[in-house]
């Protein structure tokens, strides 16, 4: 059996699945998003380490013989540890904004760099966020050995060996595209320590093997080869069988993702999209990031106090449009298309008539608007999006899949759902049998790919135009609008 952990937002889920790709267990558990200060996220990393062992042991692993594990995870966060993983502050997270300042010390880099580093400057990516740790916390910045993104830091901590891979070491505007690796030139520009960062090694081999204590707190046996993995997008791409250009994939979770691969892709002129690191050699993907998805959808059902089933049942019954009542999404700032990290989230349009249920819906439709104009920088950029193929666990409710499609004007390919709501775990748990030899390449991972099982396709054209376009009007006219 091949375990994958994939150590998201809000949870980690732990995939057991045959060699053949027959998915035999699941487990998740929760972990906490904290924000002691107005802009910033932050995780506790030790409790994902307990939120591991308590989805391992859920999804039944212990009970049969693994070959390997895989790790995917949350990508842009920075953890601080010593040399063996230990914690030196919370780890900061994709969502933080405190590093909008720091920011402009990119955007002085020269062009030529800005180029090999194929990516706009944003909050919540590692680069940022670590200056912004070097000139405020100066202590635990001196004290690190190690800058590590999430994954890589449950990793360290199961194998006791520090390493990366190009997926998420691409995602951290410190890694120069052009020559595959970590860019000493931006580090020295920057004045940031390149010692910090882990040394380079493939998604698909052993980047350690696991250790007695944490094979006792797993309930696996200690020795398990473990695997680099990925950043969750590029393995949620590979569980889907996505690598060669052409299909084209909307992952939806706390944040979401519309990901072209490919292997000859340039970076966005227009500096609104991202460029990354497949889970393969020699591959790569375009990709349009949204940052508040369930992110802002998990908010509005907490202020408003129903649960998910609630949430869709009772937005149903309010009319596409709302309406006229809309709602913004950029609760932590938002990346593609604005870039914006003081960009902030709001509802316009509210009549006496307005009730509960226009607000609920809004909400949804504000996160596909979202959504809209992320796939239009995305196209803009030069990727030809005629269909979408639908991942994450964001994405299970029929109503809300209809209504993606109706407002992305794009027919919807579905994947079977337990392939769909675990498609991060599942690259994950197919990088871990390269790396224990099960499969011989990467291409021969791709045959196990399931098929899409289903379709949905948009109602009339235009349904949501009007109000997509009252939506794309709200952001600059709340633009600048004073914040935390």
């Amino acid at each position: 059996m091949l375990l994958g952990l994939d150590l998201g937002t809000g949870s980690v889920k732990a995939l057991l699945m045959e060699p053949s790709g027959t998915v035999v267990g699941e487990g998740s558990a929760s972990c906490t998003v904290r924000s002691p200060h107005p802009g910033r996220a932050e995780s506790r990393p030790e409790e994902w380490l307990e939120a591991a062992a308590a989805a391992v042991r859920a999804s039944g692993a212990g009970e049969v013989e693994v070959t390997a594990l895989g790790l995917s995870g949350q990508m842009h966060g920075v953890v601080l540890s010593d040399a063996a993983g230990t914690p030196l502050r919370p780890a900061v997270l994709w969502a933080d904004a405190r590093s909008a300042g720091e920011l402009e010390a990119y955007r002085s880099l020269d062009t030529g760099l800005q180029r090999r580093l194929a990516n706009p400057p944003a909050t919540g990516m590692a680069g940022p966020s670590l200056l912004w740790l070097r000139d405020n916390e100066p202590g635990s910045y001196r004290a690190a050995r190690w800058a590590l993104s999430p994954k890589d830091w449950l990793r360290l901590r199961l194998t006791g060996e520090a390493a990366t891979e190009p997926s998420d070491a691409s995602a951290t505007l410190l890694y120069d595209l052009e020559a595959d690796g970590w860019s000493a030139e931006a580090a020295e520009r920057l004045g940031l320590r390149l010692d910090l960062l882990p040394p380079l090694v493939a998604s698909g081999v052993a980047a350690g093997r696991l250790l007695p204590e944490p094979a006792e707190l797993l309930g696996l046996p200690a020795g398990l080869p473990v695997a680099a993995g990925a950043g969750d997008a590029a393995a949620a791409a590979l569980g889907g069988g996505l690598l060669y250009s052409g299909p084209v994939q909307l992952t939806v979770g706390t944040g979401a993702q519309i990901l072209a691969p490919g292997r000859d892709l340039s970076a966005d002129p227009a500096g609104r999209t991202h460029l990354y690191r497949a889970a393969a050699p020699g591959y790569q993907y375009r990709m349009a990031a949204v940052q508040n998805a369930g992110l802002a959808l998990e908010w509005v059902r907490g202020v408003l106090g129903i649960s998910w089933e609630e949430l869709y049942r009772e937005a149903a019954t309010a009319p596409p449009g709302c309406g006229g009542v809309t709602f913004l999404p950029h609760l932590t700032g938002e990346r593609t298309p604005h870039l914006d990290p003081a960009a902030r989230g709001a509802w316009a349009g509210l009549g006496l008539g307005s009730e509960r249920a226009h607000f609920l819906r809004a909400a949804l439709e504000g996160v596909a608007f979202a959504l809209r104009a992320a796939l239009e920088a995305l196209e803009v950029a030069g990727t030809l999006v005629p269909e979408l193929r639908l991942a994450g666990g964001g994405t299970a409710t029929e109503a809300w899949r209809q209504m993606l499609a109706d407002a992305l004007e794009r027919p919807l390919l579905t994947l079977p759902d337990e392939t769909a709501r675990n498609a991060s775990a599942r690259g994950a748990a197919l990088l871990a049998g390269l790396a224990a030899g099960v499969y011989g390449s990467v291409e021969e991972t791709l045959t196990l790919a399931p098929e899409p099982c289903g379709i949905v396709r948009p109602r009339e054209p235009g349904l949501y135009g009007e109000a997509y376009q009252r939506y794309r009007a709200l952001y600059p006219r709340l633009s600048g609008w004073p914040g935390d």
